[in-house]
């Protein structure tokens, strides 16, 4: 058994067993009609771990040029684990075998109307990543400490169908990580309490 697989199984039921009523989410401006969807956040099992993201293609329809974690609109018949698993190989060519599954976290309603559902799972480290340029310009793999530390979320304003909405912004290095991908790693890093959670 993998000690970071155990931790974070721990920290995740842990975390996932309290209220916690005041998490982001865009429902309040989302459309009646939802799609359901699922990313997979894919930490890797190194002494200190990362996680996959990638960037999406400029030519892409919707949120051309932004990080993502690999994800996308659940087939028929699929729940959140199977869709954000297919979405995982059919992006970045990961093989479903070899992501250890921790669970399903909290569901994210997005302004364009998607019903988000982030699936958290390990995967061994240096795993042969094939990207499919269809839908991925870039991957890259930051370092999770970083990017669920608090410190490193900052708040920012923009304009969304005309109003002043905040947001939050994630820079690591030259990766600008913002929007939904940003709030679930925000939401995902309370129900973690990483940094503070020690490594027993």
């Amino acid at each position: 058994m993998s000690a970071l697989f155990d931790r974070l199984q721990r920290l995740f039921d842990e975390g996932h067993g309290v209220e916690l009523p005041d998490l982001r989410c865009d429902a309040h401006f989302a459309p009646p009609q939802l799609r359901p969807a699922a990313v997979l956040i894919a930490v890797t099992d190194r002494p200190e771990p990362g996680v996959l993201l990638t960037h999406r293609p400029e030519a892409m329809r919707a949120h051309p040029g932004q990080i993502a974690f690999p994800g996308g609109k659940l087939d028929p018949g699929e729940d959140a684990v199977a869709a954000a698993l297919r979405e995982a190989q059919e992006e970045l060519g990961i093989d479903p075998a070899q992501v250890r599954m921790i669970g399903a976290s909290d569901r994210y309603i997005t302004g364009t109307g998607f019903d988000i559902t982030p699936v958290l799972g390990l995967v061994p480290p240096d795993l042969p990543i094939v990207p499919n340029p269809a839908e991925v310009s870039a991957w890259f793999e930051a370092p999770l400490a970083f990017i669920l530390d608090p410190a490193n979320h900052v708040t920012r304003t923009g304009e969304w169908g005309g109003v002043a909405r905040p947001y939050l912004e994630i820079q690591w290095r030259e990766h600008r990580i913002w929007g939904v991908t940003a709030a679930m790693i925000h939401n995902l890093s309370r129900r973690l309490q990483w940094l503070g959670a020690g490594d027993g």
